[in-house]
């Protein structure tokens, strides 16, 4: 019987499908439903969303992180980006975030430990490279985001880095993650990141391509607001994943069934 060799084959294995939806459900009842329902934006990598320029290097990685950090719903948080070579600080800072974590109109009325604002480092060299700039931010601000919830990531502590990276997708942030992922399999490579005016990633392209499929059905997004962005060797695959996607009604279903806040 030769019938089998004429159905598609899925786009990734089951275990990473399931493992993608169940971050999404996890995002979706830690960092607000109803923000990411009504307010979170598919961010696109352009100067309608990253308007302005600025002379330096500092200020303009400190234009690229305020339209970052307003886009991920965090603006209300108390950031400070620091100076390209500037000690970071030995003792991480106590989250006791008080409020909404996510919102447009947020406020915080409790910060961190001695009420220093939150450190953001990033590499200077990456001012070139934009897309890859917006996700490391991105990233930062996701794993902040996620150590401030109290329900543990899927997958444990051995998956965190791969779960923030799913994380920022869900914030809107998927396109960026898409085009600037290096194609490596292994979940756990901490050191596959490159060149240093490249990123360092832990997920697949693949991987974040169905995240970033999974944002845009959840949102009813159309496919063609998408494929203009991503890179082009990524869009049939994106394509497959959609289809994957709404052929699951099932989980889909039950991502939609999460309440709003």
């Amino acid at each position: 019987m030769l019938f089998g060799l004429f159905f598609a084959k899925p786009p990734l294995d089951e275990e990473s499908v399931q493992w993608l939806f169940e971050v999404f459900a996890w995002a979706l009842r830690n960092c607000d439903a109803g923000v990411f329902y009504d307010e979170t934006l598919l961010v696109r990598p352009t100067n309608d969303h990253f308007p302005g320029r600025e002379n330096s290097v500092h200020g303009m990685a400190q234009l690229v992180f305020r339209e970052t950090a307003a886009y991920a719903g965090m603006g209300h948080w108390p950031f400070r980006l620091m100076e390209p070579g500037a000690p970071f600080p030995s003792e991480p800072p106590k989250l006791e975030i008080r409020g909404p974590l996510r919102s447009s109109g947020g406020t915080v009325t409790a910060a961190v430990h001695s009420t220093d604002p939150i450190p953001i480092p990033y590499d200077p060299n990456l001012i070139g490279n934009p897309e890859a700039l917006i996700a490391g931010f991105t990233q930062t601000l996701a794993h902040y985001l996620g150590s401030a919830v109290q329900e543990p990531s899927p997958g444990g502590l051995q998956n965190w880095p791969q779960a923030t990276e799913v994380l920022a997708v869900f914030l809107g942030f998927g396109l960026m993650f898409a085009n600037t992922a290096f194609n490596f399999q292994s979940r756990s490579c901490g050191s596959c990141g490159g060149p240093s005016a490249q990123r360092q990633a832990f997920l697949s392209q693949y991987d974040v391509t169905y995240a970033l499929a999974l944002f845009c059905v959840l949102k009813g997004i159309p496919k063609s607001d998408v494929l203009r962005h991503l890179k082009k060797s990524l869009r049939p695959y994106f394509k497959r994943c959609v289809r994957d996607i709404e052929s699951r009604p099932v989980e889909l279903d039950a991502l939609k069934a999460i309440p709003k806040r």
